[in-house]
């Protein structure tokens, strides 16, 4: 009889201790970029700062465990719809976080509005993703904000640049003659239009525009063409690592006689290993390890996966990363569950319209929407700002603006 009775309390112990065990909360994220391909350098980095944002809290948020499914764009608008489509349909992702690319963030949009999954924070930066949005808001709030505010918004910081330095006398070009270049792409063509227009604007002839494929190593040919054509300035931009070393060893080699602008020469840890001194005097806009947190999380990420992390990649996704935590941990705080459906009235109710922002982050004083600027972040001194940077032996300085300059922009001997 007591063998029998002790069996049934075992039996009764099984019936209610297994299922708690098995009702563990996951919360299933999402989280898109360029895993291989041509950015898979970049893709790397945002992975590593993801993990180091999420290993801080143990993956756990409330009583949920957080569980990344990787979506790997390819860097290709088709692909990297095909695989956001799949990480919803196949393996039941709760929420999207992230992504690299303009062209990817306008495919992806659709089908984040199709199933109605919120989407934070992805760094498509260009227009197109701002008018797509606003030609149907309800349709695709669910792709909620940029991480990366449009080009034109913070281009204009190398026009004022060299405009001070040519009315200080720094910089004396015979002809204010410039060319634009970039990737065959959102990106490029977005940056490169923009600037193009505020050069005009400031009095600049803009003699030509030149776009170019994404993976492209040689530039011989276009460089030879602006030689000849005389340029005194030459701004654009590539947003991959083999491209944009390419390019800016090249201008040296073909003797090219111009300021050169390359936005996002330093967006990977190790540019200066792949262009050396070539780099010397490249003018760059990009956020800087300048706060003690900063510095702190570079050293940290380099310890940690032996490579240093560049502050526009790693830097700006450990950020992102760490306001859609936020954004998870207000969800569950304020309306109780994480469910999608919570999820996105947090995006609604308290992201758009500026109520949740990140104040916490390492590299800007505060990242915050409105209703106004939303899909934009806003943009200003204490809100999200680049300087404008000088390279010269493997370290940025500061040139502009005067709030955080270092030092004057240096002409080089080549450009004067």
């Amino acid at each position: 009889m007591k063998l029998v009775k002790l069996l049934g309390v075992f039996l009764l112990t099984l019936v209610f201790v297994a299922p708690a065990g098995a009702q563990e909360k996951v919360l299933k994220v999402g989280s898109l970029g360029p895993f291989t391909g041509p950015a898979a350098r970049t893709g790397e980095e945002f992975k590593k700062a993801i993990n180091m944002v999420f290993e801080e809290i143990d993956y756990k948020v409330g009583d949920y465990k957080i569980e990344f499914v990787w979506v790997d764009s390819e860097s290709d608008a088709e692909k990297g719809a095909r695989a956001y489509e799949q990480a919803i349909v196949k393996d039941k992702i709760d929420v999207g976080y992230g992504g690299w690319h303009s062209w990817v963030s306008l495919s992806c949009m659709e089908v984040a509005a199709k199933y109605k999954i919120p989407h934070f924070f992805a760094f498509g930066v260009g227009s197109e993703v701002n008018d797509k949005y606003n030609a149907d808001p309800e349709k695709y709030k669910y792709w909620v904000g940029k991480g990366w505010p449009t080009a034109f918004k913070l281009s204009q910081g190398y026009v004022d640049a060299l405009e001070d330095a040519i009315a200080k006398g720094i910089w004396k070009p015979e002809a204010k003659k410039a060319a634009i270049y970039g990737v065959d792409n959102d990106w490029g063509r977005n940056f490169g239009n923009s600037v193009g227009k505020q050069l005009e604007e400031a009095g600049w002839e803009v003699v030509s525009y030149d776009w170019v494929q994404l993976g492209e190593t040689d530039f011989f040919p276009l460089l030879n063409k602006l030689k000849r054509a005389k340029v005194a300035l030459v701004i654009g931009t590539m947003s991959d690592p083999p491209s944009v070393s390419a390019f800016t060893k090249q201008t040296r080699e073909v003797n090219l006689k111009s300021l050169v602008v390359s936005d996002g020469l330093g967006w990977v840890g190790e540019w200066y290993e792949l262009t050396g001194n070539f780099s010397d005097y490249i003018l760059d806009m990009i956020p800087q390890w300048t706060t003690p947190k900063s510095q702190e999380f570079k050293a940290a990420f380099t310890k940690k996966y032996d490579f240093e992390p560049g502050p526009s990649t790693a830097g700006l996704c450990y950020d992102t990363a760490t306001f859609f935590r936020k954004v998870l941990q207000t969800t569950l705080e304020k309306y109780g569950d994480l469910t999608t459906e919570n999820i996105t009235k947090c995006a609604e109710e308290m992201v758009i319209p500026g109520e949740l922002t990140l104040t916490e982050g390492i590299m800007m004083k505060e990242y915050k929407y409105t209703r106004e600027t939303f899909p934009d972040l806003v943009v200003g001194n204490d809100y999200y700002m680049f300087p404008v940077i000088q390279y010269k032996g493997g370290q940025p300085s500061m040139i502009w603006p005067p709030h955080v300059k270092q030092r004057d922009i240096e002409i080089p001997a080549w450009a004067k």
